[in-house]
């Protein structure tokens, strides 16, 4: 047996014992990392806002408070207002929900020739199995859900420390950070922090303006028409409509549908034509103006960005995409070189006039005017190795 194979078997089990122990340990510590993602976003989000209080000689920490309390603040008091619109919606539905299922039951005794009874149903209903199970299925589950409840407060608090922390200590952060690396790599590192800051900042105020905007003109129409609960619906619209990736359009518009058509169905037809004209207004006049300096990325890539984050972290992963590419795309652009496209043919396929080709010596077609000294260079070299006779393995001169 050679000497090395037992090393060898050994440091092999060794490196698998290894593998097995960090895919354990990534695996157990995923929550927590996606958290700290999270809350590095967010302090990105905040530190311009942060660091404009520091410069009017607020302390940092204080600073970094006073933003996070309004953003709690704000986020509290949507909840509040949200939760109450919904639960005066859902009161109203259950005091007219007899009236509504005796006008359908009038409707199907008149058109099928039944005879049905609002008290024969509610009988019936009352004892059914399926009502039972689920019943006991939904006693059963309130443990689960009071669980699922504390697991997202305790989760929403972790995410809220670490982002306070890389708020307030950001350029302390900066600091440890650089200090183990050399002075040309400093420099890219604080490069890419302020990159990173600029973007984040400025794709989220962006969309906070555009919800904004968003906000009052629904609000404005749902006033008009006299819809309840205008206020808190136009800021849903706002809110929905510019954080929720792809599909919050659609989620947006669908809860004022909803209830302008408890109100009067054609009022629902409003405000469904208004969300389509005024996503169109959005997209083509107020978007373009408004992200074309902070979130510069094609159209395109925006949609495959949310795409791949939604499959990589979820929700979260939606949320962060477009930041985290715009950031990518920026700090790449300074080491990407890029050239003058040379002229093509307008057809494709075909090969275009013979400007200056000289017959026998590659007869291809060039573009109008002189080549550049390097492309001519090139191109003398290929054709001289095309002559008969030419090349350093030719001897027929000897």
């Amino acid at each position: 047996m050679p000497r090395w194979l037992p090393r060898a078997a050994v440091l092999v089990l060794g490196l698998y014992a290894c593998f097995q122990l960090g895919s354990w340990a990534f695996h157990q510590l995923v929550g927590l990392l996606v958290n700290v993602l999270i809350a590095f976003f967010l302090g990105l989000a905040v530190e311009p806002a942060v660091s404009r209080m520091a410069a009017r000689g607020i302390r940092r920490g204080l600073a970094t408070f006073l933003v996070f309390l309004g953003v709690v603040a704000f986020s509290a008091g949507f909840v509040v207002m949200l939760g109450s619109m919904l639960a005066g919606q859902i009161t109203q539905m259950i005091d007219d929900f007899p009236q509504y299922l005796d006008s359908v039951i009038s409707w199907t005794n008149g058109h099928f020739h039944t005879s049905l009874s609002r008290l024969q149903i509610q009988d019936s209903l009352l004892h059914s199995d399926w009502l039972q199970r689920y019943v006991q299925n939904s006693a059963s589950g309130v443990l689960d859900v009071s669980t699922t409840v504390l697991g997202g407060l305790f989760r929403l608090l972790t995410v809220l420390l670490f982002s306070f922390y890389f708020a307030a200590d950001g350029p302390r952060l900066r600091r440890a950070l650089c200090s183990v690396l050399p002075p040309a790599r400093q420099a890219e590192v604080r490069r890419a922090w302020e990159i990173a800051v600029d973007k984040t900042g400025g794709y989220l105020y962006s969309r906070g303006l555009m919800a904004l905007v968003s906000g009052v003109a629904h609000y404005v129409l749902l006033q008009i028409l006299g819809i309840p609960y205008a206020p808190v619906l136009g800021v849903w619209v706002g809110l929905i409509s510019q954080f929720v990736p792809t599909i919050g359009t659609y989620l947006a518009g669908a809860l004022p549908m909803l209830v302008a058509f408890t109100v009067n169905p054609w009022y629902a037809l409003w405000v469904l034509g208004f969300v389509v004209v005024y996503q169109q207004f959005e997209n083509y006049l107020l978007q373009p103006k408004l992200t074309a300096k902070s979130v510069d990325i094609h159209p395109a890539v925006a949609f495959g960005s949310v795409i791949a984050g939604t499959a990589l972290l979820g929700a979260v992963g939606a949320i962060i995409a477009i930041p985290a590419v715009a950031t990518l795309q920026a700090f790449l652009g300074a080491y990407v070189r890029r050239y003058d496209v040379l002229d093509e043919p307008s057809v494709p396929g075909s090969r275009g006039p013979r400007t200056g080709g000289e017959p026998g010596r590659g007869g291809g077609a060039r573009p109008d005017g002189p080549l550049p000294r390097g492309l001519r260079a090139l191109r003398g070299r290929l054709l001289d190795r095309r002559r008969p006779g030419s090349g350093p393995g030719d001897r027929s001169g000897m």
